[in-house]
Protein backbone atom coordinates (compact mmCIF):
# COMPACT_ATOMS: atom_id res chain seq x y z
CA UNK A 1 0.00 0.00 0.00
CA UNK A 2 2.46 2.26 1.27
CA UNK A 3 4.38 1.62 -2.59
CA UNK A 4 1.48 2.70 -4.14
CA UNK A 5 0.75 5.52 -2.58
CA UNK A 6 4.63 6.43 -3.07
CA UNK A 7 4.78 5.66 -6.85
CA UNK A 8 1.11 7.77 -7.54
CA UNK A 9 2.87 10.79 -5.21
CA UNK A 10 6.26 10.85 -7.02
CA UNK A 11 3.70 10.99 -10.19
CA UNK A 12 1.88 13.75 -9.25
CA UNK A 13 4.64 15.43 -8.86
CA UNK A 14 6.42 14.59 -12.14
CA UNK A 15 3.32 16.16 -14.08
CA UNK A 16 3.65 19.25 -11.91
CA UNK A 17 7.35 19.53 -12.95
CA UNK A 18 6.46 18.41 -16.58
CA UNK A 19 3.75 21.40 -16.75
CA UNK A 20 6.40 23.59 -15.37
CA UNK A 21 9.07 23.02 -17.97
CA UNK A 22 6.25 23.24 -20.61
CA UNK A 23 4.99 26.69 -19.32
CA UNK A 24 7.78 27.91 -19.27
CA UNK A 25 8.57 26.56 -23.15
CA UNK A 26 5.31 27.82 -24.00
CA UNK A 27 6.64 31.26 -22.59
CA UNK A 28 9.67 31.24 -24.62
CA UNK A 29 8.09 30.06 -27.85
CA UNK A 30 5.54 33.03 -27.58
CA UNK A 31 8.10 35.51 -26.92
CA UNK A 32 9.93 34.87 -29.41
CA UNK A 33 7.15 34.53 -32.10
CA UNK A 34 6.24 37.82 -31.50
CA UNK A 35 9.31 39.43 -31.64
CA UNK A 36 10.26 37.79 -35.31
CA UNK A 37 8.52 40.26 -37.02
CA UNK A 38 10.68 43.48 -35.78
CA UNK A 39 14.05 41.36 -36.28
CA UNK A 40 13.10 40.47 -39.60
CA UNK A 41 12.35 43.81 -40.20
CA UNK A 42 14.69 45.90 -38.42
CA UNK A 43 17.48 43.76 -37.86
CA UNK A 44 18.93 41.78 -34.75
CA UNK A 45 21.97 44.19 -34.88
CA UNK A 46 19.92 47.89 -35.24
CA UNK A 47 18.05 46.67 -32.47
CA UNK A 48 20.43 45.52 -30.32
CA UNK A 49 23.68 48.39 -30.83
CA UNK A 50 20.75 50.97 -32.18
CA UNK A 51 21.43 54.34 -30.05
CA UNK A 52 17.78 55.73 -31.28
CA UNK A 53 14.29 54.44 -30.42
CA UNK A 54 11.63 56.46 -32.14
CA UNK A 55 8.87 54.36 -33.11
CA UNK A 56 6.13 56.84 -33.83
CA UNK A 57 6.59 58.26 -37.58
CA UNK A 58 6.44 61.99 -38.10
CA UNK A 59 9.50 63.10 -40.29
CA UNK A 60 12.29 60.71 -40.51
CA UNK A 61 11.51 56.85 -40.43
CA UNK A 62 10.84 55.22 -37.29
CA UNK A 63 13.73 53.93 -35.01
CA UNK A 64 14.13 50.74 -32.90
CA UNK A 65 17.67 51.03 -30.79
CA UNK A 66 17.81 49.28 -27.51
CA UNK A 67 20.94 49.65 -26.45
CA UNK A 68 19.81 52.96 -23.65
CA UNK A 69 17.51 50.76 -22.45
CA UNK A 70 19.64 47.40 -21.79
CA UNK A 71 22.21 49.30 -20.20
CA UNK A 72 20.50 51.13 -17.92
CA UNK A 73 18.57 48.03 -17.36
CA UNK A 74 22.16 46.04 -16.33
CA UNK A 75 23.54 49.50 -14.68
CA UNK A 76 20.52 50.06 -12.23
CA UNK A 77 20.79 46.25 -11.55
CA UNK A 78 24.30 46.22 -10.49
CA UNK A 79 24.06 48.73 -8.36
CA UNK A 80 21.20 47.88 -6.73
CA UNK A 81 23.33 44.34 -6.01
CA UNK A 82 25.99 46.35 -5.02
CA UNK A 83 24.36 48.26 -2.50
CA UNK A 84 22.13 44.93 -1.14
CA UNK A 85 24.97 42.74 -0.86
CA UNK A 86 27.02 44.73 1.38
CA UNK A 87 24.14 45.43 4.01
CA UNK A 88 22.44 41.87 3.29
CA UNK A 89 25.40 39.65 3.72
CA UNK A 90 26.34 41.86 6.97
CA UNK A 91 22.37 41.79 8.20
CA UNK A 92 22.92 37.90 7.24
CA UNK A 93 25.88 37.19 9.27
CA UNK A 94 24.87 39.35 12.15
CA UNK A 95 21.46 37.18 12.32
CA UNK A 96 23.72 33.95 12.29
CA UNK A 97 26.37 34.60 14.35
CA UNK A 98 25.57 37.35 16.86
CA UNK A 99 21.66 37.50 17.17
CA UNK A 100 19.90 34.67 19.40
CA UNK A 101 17.35 31.82 18.16
CA UNK A 102 15.07 33.99 19.48
CA UNK A 103 15.74 37.48 18.19
CA UNK A 104 16.35 35.84 14.96
CA UNK A 105 12.24 34.09 15.55
CA UNK A 106 11.36 37.67 15.71
CA UNK A 107 13.19 39.73 13.28
CA UNK A 108 13.30 37.17 10.28
CA UNK A 109 9.09 37.76 9.60
CA UNK A 110 9.65 41.35 9.39
CA UNK A 111 12.43 40.51 6.63
CA UNK A 112 10.03 38.42 4.38
CA UNK A 113 7.38 40.96 5.32
CA UNK A 114 9.59 43.61 3.84
CA UNK A 115 9.27 41.46 0.69
CA UNK A 116 5.61 41.68 0.32
CA UNK A 117 4.87 45.02 -0.08
CA UNK A 118 4.00 46.22 -3.44
CA UNK A 119 6.56 47.88 -5.67
CA UNK A 120 4.54 50.99 -5.98
CA UNK A 121 5.12 51.76 -2.78
CA UNK A 122 8.41 51.60 -2.52
CA UNK A 123 8.55 53.91 -5.49
CA UNK A 124 6.68 56.31 -3.42
CA UNK A 125 8.97 56.00 -0.62
CA UNK A 126 11.75 56.41 -3.28
CA UNK A 127 10.38 59.68 -4.70
CA UNK A 128 9.90 61.33 -1.36
CA UNK A 129 12.86 60.47 0.49
CA UNK A 130 15.33 59.30 -2.30
CA UNK A 131 14.17 61.81 -4.87
CA UNK A 132 14.29 64.81 -2.66
CA UNK A 133 17.43 63.90 -0.84
CA UNK A 134 19.56 64.10 -4.43
CA UNK A 135 17.40 67.63 -5.29
CA UNK A 136 18.44 68.81 -1.88
CA UNK A 137 22.56 67.66 -2.93
CA UNK A 138 22.46 70.52 -5.69
CA UNK A 139 20.44 68.49 -8.86
CA UNK A 140 17.93 69.68 -10.44
CA UNK A 141 15.79 66.52 -11.03
CA UNK A 142 16.20 63.89 -8.46
CA UNK A 143 14.99 60.95 -10.64
CA UNK A 144 18.02 58.97 -11.77
CA UNK A 145 20.11 55.89 -12.36
CA UNK A 146 21.23 56.24 -8.69
CA UNK A 147 17.89 56.85 -7.14
CA UNK A 148 16.64 53.66 -9.28
CA UNK A 149 19.72 51.63 -7.73
CA UNK A 150 19.27 52.73 -4.07
CA UNK A 151 15.17 51.80 -4.18
CA UNK A 152 15.82 48.72 -5.75
CA UNK A 153 18.68 47.40 -3.13
CA UNK A 154 15.76 48.10 -0.63
CA UNK A 155 13.75 45.80 -2.63
CA UNK A 156 15.94 43.07 -3.26
CA UNK A 157 16.91 42.80 0.25
CA UNK A 158 15.08 40.19 1.65
CA UNK A 159 15.66 37.70 -0.83
CA UNK A 160 19.06 38.16 -0.72
CA UNK A 161 19.20 37.96 3.97
CA UNK A 162 17.13 35.21 3.82
CA UNK A 163 18.95 32.99 1.14
CA UNK A 164 21.84 33.94 2.98
CA UNK A 165 21.01 34.21 6.50
CA UNK A 166 19.87 30.06 6.06
CA UNK A 167 22.99 29.38 4.83
CA UNK A 168 25.61 31.25 7.47
CA UNK A 169 23.07 29.66 10.02
CA UNK A 170 24.03 26.00 8.87
CA UNK A 171 27.62 26.98 8.55
CA UNK A 172 27.59 28.32 11.66
CA UNK A 173 26.23 25.27 13.83
CA UNK A 174 28.60 23.01 12.34
CA UNK A 175 31.93 25.76 13.15
CA UNK A 176 30.74 27.80 16.29
CA UNK A 177 30.57 24.92 19.15
CA UNK A 178 34.04 24.30 18.05
CA UNK A 179 35.21 28.33 17.82
CA UNK A 180 33.93 28.18 20.81
CA UNK A 181 35.47 25.45 23.00
CA UNK A 182 38.90 26.82 21.30
CA UNK A 183 38.54 30.27 22.85
CA UNK A 184 38.20 31.87 19.06
CA UNK A 185 36.11 34.75 19.33
CA UNK A 186 32.86 35.62 17.30
CA UNK A 187 34.32 37.88 15.09
CA UNK A 188 36.85 35.70 13.84
CA UNK A 189 34.87 33.07 13.23
CA UNK A 190 32.08 34.79 11.21
CA UNK A 191 34.72 36.41 8.94
CA UNK A 192 36.74 33.57 9.02
CA UNK A 193 35.06 30.19 8.84
CA UNK A 194 31.24 31.13 8.22
CA UNK A 195 32.02 33.81 5.47
CA UNK A 196 33.94 31.54 2.84
CA UNK A 197 31.97 28.65 3.84
CA UNK A 198 28.58 30.67 2.64
CA UNK A 199 29.94 31.52 -0.77
CA UNK A 200 27.55 29.23 -2.75
CA UNK A 201 24.50 30.32 -0.52
CA UNK A 202 25.95 34.01 -1.16
CA UNK A 203 26.00 33.70 -5.27
CA UNK A 204 22.66 31.79 -5.10
CA UNK A 205 21.15 34.92 -3.54
CA UNK A 206 22.96 37.27 -5.98
CA UNK A 207 21.06 35.53 -8.63
CA UNK A 208 17.92 35.85 -7.52
CA UNK A 209 18.42 39.37 -6.39
CA UNK A 210 19.41 40.14 -10.24
CA UNK A 211 16.68 38.71 -11.91
CA UNK A 212 14.28 40.14 -9.47
CA UNK A 213 15.79 43.69 -10.09
CA UNK A 214 16.09 43.32 -13.81
CA UNK A 215 12.63 42.47 -13.81
CA UNK A 216 11.15 45.25 -11.43
CA UNK A 217 9.26 47.79 -13.49
CA UNK A 218 6.70 50.04 -11.28
CA UNK A 219 9.05 51.41 -8.43
CA UNK A 220 12.15 51.92 -10.79
CA UNK A 221 9.68 53.92 -13.49
CA UNK A 222 8.27 56.24 -10.55
CA UNK A 223 12.57 57.25 -9.73
CA UNK A 224 14.43 56.55 -13.17
CA UNK A 225 12.76 59.51 -14.92
CA UNK A 226 12.20 57.32 -17.77
CA UNK A 227 14.14 59.28 -20.89
CA UNK A 228 15.80 57.18 -23.63
CA UNK A 229 19.23 58.26 -23.33
CA UNK A 230 22.51 56.95 -22.10
CA UNK A 231 22.18 55.80 -18.64
CA UNK A 232 24.46 58.30 -16.20
CA UNK A 233 24.98 57.65 -12.55
CA UNK A 234 22.96 60.80 -11.94
CA UNK A 235 21.21 61.02 -15.30
CA UNK A 236 17.69 59.30 -16.08
CA UNK A 237 17.52 56.68 -17.93
CA UNK A 238 14.52 53.72 -18.84
CA UNK A 239 14.81 50.11 -18.47
CA UNK A 240 13.33 47.42 -21.15
CA UNK A 241 10.78 46.93 -18.15
CA UNK A 242 9.96 50.31 -17.88
CA UNK A 243 9.75 50.62 -21.77
CA UNK A 244 7.43 47.87 -22.35
CA UNK A 245 4.84 49.10 -19.69
CA UNK A 246 5.15 52.54 -21.23
CA UNK A 247 4.57 51.84 -24.41
CA UNK A 248 2.74 48.08 -24.98
CA UNK A 249 -0.94 49.94 -24.21
CA UNK A 250 -0.35 52.72 -27.30
CA UNK A 251 1.59 50.06 -29.69
CA UNK A 252 -0.97 48.72 -32.35
CA UNK A 253 -1.11 44.85 -32.31
CA UNK A 254 0.70 43.34 -35.46
CA UNK A 255 2.94 46.59 -35.79
CA UNK A 256 6.41 46.51 -36.18
CA UNK A 257 6.48 48.79 -32.91
CA UNK A 258 4.47 46.01 -31.12
CA UNK A 259 6.60 43.03 -32.11
CA UNK A 260 9.95 45.48 -30.64
CA UNK A 261 8.18 45.79 -27.81
CA UNK A 262 7.90 41.85 -27.62
CA UNK A 263 11.99 41.28 -28.94
CA UNK A 264 12.67 43.77 -25.91
CA UNK A 265 11.38 41.14 -23.37
CA UNK A 266 12.34 38.39 -24.81
CA UNK A 267 16.37 40.42 -24.70
CA UNK A 268 15.29 40.66 -20.84
CA UNK A 269 14.27 36.94 -20.98
CA UNK A 270 18.27 35.95 -22.71
CA UNK A 271 19.76 38.32 -20.68
CA UNK A 272 18.42 37.10 -17.20
CA UNK A 273 18.82 33.01 -18.47
CA UNK A 274 22.12 34.08 -19.27
CA UNK A 275 23.25 35.72 -15.94
CA UNK A 276 21.45 32.62 -14.27
CA UNK A 277 23.99 30.50 -16.19
CA UNK A 278 26.92 32.80 -15.23
CA UNK A 279 26.02 32.18 -11.11
CA UNK A 280 25.52 28.40 -12.76
CA UNK A 281 28.96 27.71 -13.45
CA UNK A 282 30.34 30.36 -10.34
CA UNK A 283 29.03 28.02 -8.15
CA UNK A 284 30.08 24.88 -9.81
CA UNK A 285 33.56 26.85 -10.03
CA UNK A 286 33.48 27.10 -5.81
CA UNK A 287 32.16 23.46 -5.55
CA UNK A 288 34.87 22.17 -7.42
CA UNK A 289 37.84 24.32 -4.97
CA UNK A 290 35.87 23.50 -2.06
CA UNK A 291 36.60 19.30 -2.61
CA UNK A 292 40.08 20.00 -3.88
Amino acid sequence: MRKTEDRLFGGIMGIFALLTVLLLAFLVFFIVRESLPAIREVGLRELLLGSQWRPIIYQDAPSYGMRNMILSTVYVAALAVAFALVIGVGCALFLACFATERQRMWIMPYIDLLASIPSVVFGFIGLYFVVKFIEKCGRAAGESVLAGGIVLSVMILPYMISSCCDTMVKAYSRYGGSSAALGVSKWYTAGELVLPASRKGILISMALATGRAMGETMAVMMVLGNAIGLPRLLGKGETISGLIALEMGMAEVGSIHYSALYSAGCFLMVLLFAINIIFELLKKKLSREGSL
